[in-house]
């Protein structure tokens, strides 16, 4: 399985990249990529901030700052579980966009904020049933910052949140209900 890390050995922050590597390498089976994916995930030591992208999906490369895989509580401390929540969520990304049934989704930079929050409750909770960590909290509040703290955009994360094989249009569908329900003041 060709994984690669970058850097290979990290100076600024107490990061294994063999232990990055296998946590990739244990993702992919379970998103249902293929294991013989190429993969490379760019990890920015320097800056202690906490974007992730992927940049490329053939062949697939992920960027992350640094602070993205950092332990909350331990600083400049790899978190096995923090890694796998990043990595997997935009990993699931790349097999959505792969994926010719699930449709055709907008670049990154065109997501509008809303979209993406509901992109990212479908595959956090994804990566719950296949027994990784989820912040199901974290998640249900961010996703209520974009669609609203209603009933229905509570109704609209369940959905999202247990989905199975949804498509683009249905997430969009989705979160444009919830959106729609917010309350003007």
């Amino acid at each position: 399985m060709p994984v690669t890390i970058t850097p290979e050995t990290f100076t600024m922050v107490n990061f294994d990249a063999a232990r990055i590597k296998g946590i990739v390498e244990r993702l992919l089976p379970d998103i249902g990529l293929p294991t013989d994916a190429s993969v490379t995930v760019n990890i920015d030591e320097r800056v202690p901030l906490g974007r992730a992208e992927v940049v490329s999906t053939d062949p697939i490369v992920i960027d992350v700052e640094g602070g993205a895989l950092e332990h909350p509580k331990l600083p400049r401390q790899l978190s096995d579980e923090g890694t796998a929540d990043i990595v997997g969520r935009l990993l699931l990304t790349v097999r959505d966009r792969l994926d010719p049934a699930f449709g055709d989704v907008p670049a990154d930079k065109d997501l509008s904020l809303a979209h993406a929050s509901a992109w990212d409750v479908y595959g956090v909770g994804r990566l719950a049933r296949r027994g990784y960590r989820a912040q199901r909290q974290r998640r249900l509040y961010a996703f209520r910052n974009r669609h609203g703290f209603t009933d229905t955009a509570d109704a609209a994360f369940d959905e999202l949140w247990n989905g199975v094989d949804l498509t683009w249009a249905q997430i969009v569908a989705i979160s444009d209900r919830a959106a729609a329900s917010r309350v003007s003041v």
